[in-house]
């Protein structure tokens, strides 16, 4: 095929289409074990987003291929025929092969160990295959620049620099603006290039190349100056691809070594494998320990938004750590806990999620997120690891934090709603049982028993009664906002409410999973038979879940993106919650196993979300298969391999022995604390009453309708609020207690009574 036509200097069409991302719905993921320092993803058979210099940083939007035949154009991203494979669930090296009439192309992809370049090994049959590289350096799309030069690709932005170059020499290549003057067009519309530019300025811009027919080796390269990607790619192609190879698979053998196989039977131990291997390539390579929760972007070919899943959220890193520890990869944990002590704020929590490098992106407080790095350094204590330096303090300050700022959440765990959440409460009350070896005599008492009076009112703040029995909601408001009788705002339904006694879903099975509750708890039993009712959905794989009835987070039934509402989708990981259910009560927890599994993708990734509508196979959206959310999440094959675990031990990986032997009998508080958000009407017997708040404050007090009136000044605790304790020999033969505050700047203006329970 003839390639000669007209060459122009600069490309029309500026500044080209607006950008926007790949779709999420990858078939893998992989890194190199190595100095190298990016991370690629493969979608449709395709190069999605690449991540450089962390895997905060994605820099391409993809690099597609086309074949171009006598017949004409065949895009091998749009016509998906091509088969995955990998040499073994812990070597994450893919090789793609689309087949079709006339035209055989196969791809494999690795990344160099030793410099941030991607190499790749093509053979291709039935015609010459085009490349079309989108940059999208420093994250925008807006602002870079492409141009060809001595027969290599470049583009260059405000972060950084990428090369393309080829082992066969191109037999054409242009640079463009995307939409415009990108050679896909060209190609599409007329199957030849009517036009080769040299170069395209400061806009959207693309590459496009022509390899001729055979074998050859093409190198993705990345560095802050043009000249460095040229000599990461140049360097690539003299030591051979086949050099990359193998230093990858050396990597990732090594490390695999220490990888415990979690589970008998064949096709689970190999998704545990694999979803370890995807724990580790979500590490970062700068900030060791940093794990992002997903290396993609929701919906990103609907979106240009830069924020993505490719961000540290604590609790995700976390619950990875834990299930790196059932594989027996002990020093992977023991790197995330470093870099949570490295990372929490000067309060003792967490950002709500940063950059690896700790960089807040979001800065809500999500109660669970400090909870469970102390959970993780009491799993890692009881194992007999090597405490890392600074663990103590970090511990102190969470608990701190928890002791504050809790019961109630500012966000709960799907990062929507303030309030009581059970989830939280199970991750918190565990915590400050599981950092009793890190605090001092006071606040090791505090923290006791506070965690025993958060068990103790856990039911009356987060379960809810219907037809004579009650069950756990999905997050309890405030008293302010009516309590288990108020509403709760669906975050991604503007406008909707409902009824928290009507809000269900899995938040609770954490209380099972911490030992907090014993598996055949009748408030237990009652909420999963609910759940099941509700929010289940049983598919030809297995059941799946929705977070919870009304969701909003998801494809619109016409899967159109989620743009801000849609309809909530299946939850594979809900499926690991709920086979933990299942297994403390003595049910077998393979159906939800073999559930995840079926959502995931080619390649064993499993989505954060999967479609539950009718099929729409234009759009790619299968019942029970990956919709266009986040995929992978780190939180579900996490979810995977500690499921697959705990279905062999019978015991969750979470549970902290400490934990459980202090709940494993109802236990009493010694004291009960009221504060503005959970108050209480009424007092158990023999428990001291504690009024807090955030600030100073005088306790204006009386009994038995405002008789002995007192004012007692407030103390300072040991964690940084203010308390007046009224112990319980105090209130014993007094029927209520009355009171109101007097701050700094005047009387609060209302009057609070609690009943005192009789001993019987």
């Amino acid at each position: 095929m003839s390639y000669d036509v007209a060459t122009f200097d600069q490309a029309p069409g500026w500044p080209g289409i607006d950008p926007t991302w790949s779709s999420s719905d990858k078939d893998f993921v992989t890194t190199a074990l190595g100095p190298s320092r990016l991370w690629a993803t493969i979608g449709h058979g395709v190069l999605n987003e690449v991540y450089w210099p962390s895997t905060g940083e994605p820099q391409l939007r993809d690099l597609v291929f086309a074949v171009l035949t006598p017949g004409g154009f065949i895009d091998l991203k749009r016509v998906a025929r091509y088969e995955l494979t990998i040499p073994s669930p812990t070597v994450p090296l893919p090789s793609v092969k689309h087949t079709g009439p006339g035209y055989e192309v196969a791809i494999e992809f690795t990344p160099d160990p030793d410099r941030d370049a991607l190499a790749m090994r093509i053979g291709v049959s039935g015609g010459d295959l085009a490349i079309f590289a989108a940059p999208r350096l420093g994250g925008t799309g807006h602002r870079n620049t492409a141009w060809v030069e001595d027969g290599v690709l470049f583009a260059e932005g405000q972060s950084g620099a990428l090369c393309i170059a080829s082992e066969a020499p191109f037999l054409a290549a242009s640079a463009g603006f995307v939409g415009r003057s990108d050679g896909w067009h060209d190609l599409v519309e007329t199957g030849r290039l009517a036009a080769i530019n040299r170069r395209a300025e400061n806009g959207n811009v693309a590459l496009t190349a022509i390899l001729p027919q055979g074998e050859s080796n093409l190198v993705l390269a990345f560095a802050t100056t043009a000249l460095g990607a040229r000599t990461h790619a140049l360097s690539n192609l003299a030591e051979g691809y086949d050099a990359s190879r193998t230093a990858f698979a050396l990597g990732w053998e090594r490390w695999a070594d220490g990888v415990e196989q979690v589970h008998p039977a064949e096709d689970i131990a190999r998704a545990a494998m694999i979803s370890a291997t995807v724990l580790k390539t979500h590490e970062d390579r700068t900030f060791p320990g940093a794990i992002v929760a997903s290396l993609s972007i929701p919906w990103g070919n609907a979106s240009d938004s830069s924020g993505g899943y490719h961000l540290v959220w604590p609790r995700d890193a976390a619950l990875s750590a834990f299930a790196l520890i059932a594989t027996h990869q002990i020093q992977d944990a023991r790197g995330i806990l470093a870099h949570l002590i490295a990372t929490h704020t000067p309060d003792g929590g967490w950002a709500q999620c940063a950059f690896p490098d700790g960089t807040a992106y979001w800065t809500g407080e999500q109660l669970d997120e400090v909870a469970f790095p102390i959970l993780l350094a009491a799993k890692l204590a009881e194992l007999g690891a090597e405490e890392l330096p600074g663990t103590g303090a970090m511990v102190r300050a969470a608990v701190g934090d928890l002791l504050r700022k809790g019961p109630v959440t500012a966000q709960d765990r799907w990062e929507e709603n303030a309030g009581l959440s059970p989830f939280t409460l199970a991750a918190d009350i565990a915590a400050l049982v599981a950092a009793e070896p890190w605090l001092t005599d006071g606040l090791k008492e505090e923290a006791l028993d506070v965690a025993d009076e958060r068990n103790e009112r856990l039911e009356a703040w987060c379960a809810a009664t219907s037809a004579g029995q009650r069950h756990y909601v999905r997050i309890g408001p405030v008293a302010s906002e009516g309590g288990l009788g108020g509403c709760v705002d669906l975050r991604n339904r503007y406008g909707v409410s409902v009824p928290a006694a009507e809000l269900l879903g899995l938040d609770y099975s954490y209380l099972v999973r911490l030992g907090l509750r014993a598996g055949d708890d009748p408030v237990v039993l009652r909420t999963t038979a609910l759940v099941d009712q509700t929010l289940r959905v049983d598919l030809p794989a297995g059941p799946l879940f929705k977070r919870y009835n009304g969701d909003g987070y998801g494809e619109h039934a016409d899967g159109g993106a989620f743009d801000g509402t849609g309809i909530g989708r299946l939850w594979p990981l809900l499926a690991g919650e709920r086979g933990h259910l299942a297994l403390a009560a003595g049910e077998d927890p393979t159906p939800y196993l073999k559930a995840m599994i079926g959502a995931s993708s080619k390649g064993g990734l499993i989505p954060e979300q999967a479609w539950d509508g009718p099929p729409l196979p234009d759009l790619g959206l299968l019942p029970g298969r990956p919709s266009g959310s986040a995929m992978p999440l780190v939180w579900a094959h996490a979810e995977l391999i500690k499921l697959a675990a705990a279905a062999v031990c019978g015991q969750p990986v979470e549970t902290i022995e400490t934990v459980k032997a202090r709940f494993a009998q109802p236990r009493a508080a010694k004291a009960w604390r009221w504060r503005t958000e959970v108050p209480m009407g009424a007092l158990p017997p023999e428990r001291a009453l504690v009024v807090e708040d955030d600030g100073p404050f005088t306790l204006h007090v009386g009994f038995d309708g405002w008789s002995e009136i007192a004012d007692i000044a407030a103390a300072p605790t040991t964690f940084g609020i203010h308390a007046v304790r009224l112990e319980a020999e105090t209130l014993r033969g007094h029927r209520s207690i009355e009171f109101t505050r007097r701050y700094p700047s005047g009387w609060e203006g209302r009057d609070h009574t609690v009943e005192i329970e009789q001993a019987k």
